[in-house]
């Protein structure tokens, strides 16, 4: 999730969030044999879930945080990409490539703005909110521009950041003291 989202009253959606993202990143990893069309599900419905997370923690953060607005466009993206792939399920490989990474670096983008501008928090819940963000930025460029991640080692990637960015968005847990 985002430090936006680290508040008393929505704590709830950093621990959702994360085991939703270990899970997705477990399945995918850990799943033999996965198909194309198993993980564009299992994305479509990572994303979908990610995005109604996004937009809940924006709408409660409504009046407590400037930023309450940068979830919510997040969360309209993700809903949005999770959408198309569900009603495209015989997208090509290599739109679907395209389609993560941009997802991913858009969620690291979010994640590293989100973090800056959330002066409230202790310096600990920052740093650990801009190294979601840089997971997200990396995975996202690995995915999209090197040559070695498609095929399987495309599904390893996205498993791991998957795996590591839910384990850091529980770590924001402890963390996410305000100043």
């Amino acid at each position: 999730m985002s430090t936006v989202s680290i508040t008393k009253d929505n704590w709830w959606t950093l621990v959702l969030g994360g085991v939703v993202t270990i899970l997705f990143g477990i399945a995918v990893v850990f799943w033999p044999g996965l198909t194309l069309l198993v993980l564009l599900y299992l994305f479509s419905t990572y994303v979908l879930i990610l995005g109604i997370i996004y937009v809940l923690a924006g709408l409660n953060a409504v009046g407590r945080s400037d930023t309450w607005f940068l979830p919510i466009i997040l969360g309209a993206f993700q809903l949005g990409v999770g959408v198309y792939l569900l009603q495209h399920t015989a997208v090509k490989f290599s739109t679907f490539i395209v389609l993560i990474g941009f997802t991913l670096i858009a969620t690291g983008v979010f994640e590293a703005v989100s973090a800056y501008y959330t002066a409230r928090l202790s310096t600990k819940a920052q740093a650990i909110s801009y190294l979601s963000g840089l997971a997200g930025l990396v995975a996202g460029i690995v995915i999209l521009f090197a040559k070695q991640a498609h095929g399987v080692s495309f599904v390893w990637i996205l498993g791991l950041y998957a795996i590591v960015v839910g384990t850091i968005h529980l770590a924001e847990l402890s963390g996410g003291e305000t100043k």
